[in-house]
Order: structure tokens, then sequence, then C-alpha cells
């Protein structure tokens, strides 16, 4: 039998393919990933629950590449750093994809799974529940912002005659290269800080 004029879809594949329109130009449509695997409109959305369905798809592969087994580590805050580290590695390979992900309700089962741990591993070290959800957002907010930040031009300052800003000048000379780098440490080791305040002696869980 000779080879079908349109090739076989698959979840897999219509993912990779609107991964790659969006690490492209920050977005992807059905029409889209259908002219580029050779098949229909049509026959894409018999793979996929529509648009929101092919998000969260792509929230999967993404996230897919960060390692759920940090958070089975000790003690907490260690845990915690490790898989803010690994979250910010996976997203800053598809930083387009962010805005997309960011502004979609989260639905992606694997991705629920890990916020599932994350929030154990705070609960279990002595959190309140009230504070666990402010500090797993403000933290995927560092992360996410510092995954685009790589992205941006090592210099995003430009200084003009029309202005004079010595003091400005003075600190971007100093800051060296590394700037997104040493702002996440900077984050990081902030947010790390203010959470184990909010942790008493009789609270915490190590």
């Amino acid at each position: 039998m000779g080879r079908p004029r349109t090739p076989l879809l698959d979840r897999e594949r219509i993912t990779t393919t609107a991964l790659q329109l969006v690490d492209e130009q920050g977005d992807f449509s059905v029409p889209q990933i259908a002219k580029r695997l050779g098949a229909q409109t049509g026959s894409v959305y018999h793979h996929v629950d529509g648009r929101e369905g092919i998000v969260e798809l792509l929230r999967e592969r993404v996230a897919s590449a960060i390692d759920p087994r940090t958070l089975e580590g000790t003690p907490w805050d260690s845990a915690l750093e490790a898989w803010a580290r690994s979250y910010r590695a996976a997203f800053a390979a598809h930083p387009k994809a962010i805005p997309l992900l960011m502004t979609s309700p989260v639905r992606a089962p694997r991705v629920l799974e890990q916020y599932e741990r994350a929030v154990a591993l705070l609960l279990d070290a002595g959190f309140a529940a009230a504070e666990v959800m402010p500090l797993l957002i403000a933290l995927e907010n560092l992360v996410l912002g510092s995954a685009l930040d790589l992205t941006a031009p090592e210099t995003m300052w430009e200084l003009t005659e029309e202005t004079p800003t010595p003091r400005l000048a003075e600190a971007l000379a100093a800051v060296g290269e590394g700037r997104a780098d040493r702002a996440f440490e900077v984050g990081l080791a902030g947010f790390l800080a203010h959470a184990r305040n909010l942790l008493t002696p009789e609270r915490e869980v190590r």
C-alpha cells in the first residue's frame, strides 16, 4: 500500500507542532497546525479538545521538563528551591509560551499533580493553609518573570545625553554579565527568607 496522502495525526504530533509555532511567533492557531501537518483543520479537532485542549497539552509538554523529584527532598526550603530552579529552566526553554499559558486556567493533570506535591510539602513543613497558595503564586511569578528576563537584551536601559543618569550608568557598569541570573538569585533568596520567617519554631517541621 502507498503512503497516505494525509499524515496520521496524534496528540504528540499536534503538541510538537503547536509548540514549534509558539516558539516562533508566540501563539498558534488550529489551521496553522493542520497546514504544517498536511491535514484538514477538522481532523485536528478529532484528536484534541479544541484550542483550550491544545493549550493544556502545551502546558504539560513544557512542564514535563520540571523535575518532580525535587519536591521529595528535605528540608522543605531546599526542596522548594530546587523545584524553582528546575521550573525556571523548563520555561526558559520556551519563553514565548509563558504569556499564553499564564492567561488560561491550569487543567493539565501532570501539572496539577506537581502543585499537589508542592502544597503537601509546605503543609507538612508547618505552613498554615492560608499561607500556601500566596507563597506558591509568588514563587511562580518570580520563576516565570525570570524565565522571560533571560530572553531580554543584556542591557535593558539605553542611556542618552538628553537625560543625565550618572548614578544609573554607574550601577549598570558595575553589574557585569549575567544580570538575569543574578536578579533571580536575589529574588529567590528574598522569597525563601520570607517563607522561613512565616514559620515559628513551634510550627516548623524539618
